[in-house]
């Protein structure tokens, strides 16, 4: 799969995720892991700060997706996390249709700072919901 964002015609978005939006997603979640929610902890790891919910980066994904397809299905998302997104540091989300496959949106989370990819995947588009 081609990079989202090297396309010409990706939409990208940026987005900064807080300790708190972390936080709120684990309450509503129920993920408590402290890797997410525990500085103090987190310091301790080979990350040595916070890391997002992977799921809470799909929540932004998917809103952008319903902005961009608006009343358009979702009817399959790949993922794959390779990198960590931190809390604090943008986020440059991109979407882009596959030349070949027009229902196939091509997805790409990185950090904005170091372009380390923290999400990768595609959403294959239905019909209207």
């Amino acid at each position: 799969m081609s990079l989202a964002s090297d396309r010409p015609s990706a939409n990208v978005f940026t987005w900064t995720p807080t300790q708190g939006d972390f936080d709120a997603f684990a309450r509503l979640s129920g993920d408590n892991n402290p890797i997410h929610v525990d500085p103090v902890f987190s310091a301790r790891t080979r990350f040595g700060r916070t890391v997002s919910h992977g799921m809470l980066l799909y929540t932004r994904v998917h809103a952008c997706l319903e902005a961009l397809y608006p009343g358009r299905q979702h009817e399959l998302q790949t993922l794959m996390f390779p990198n960590p997104s931190y809390a604090d540091e943008e986020l440059s989300l991109s979407f882009c249709e596959d030349a070949e496959q027009p229902d196939l949106v091509l997805i790409e989370i990185s950090r904005t700072a170091d372009r380390a990819v923290t999400l990768s995947g595609t959403c294959r588009l239905g019909g209207p919901s």
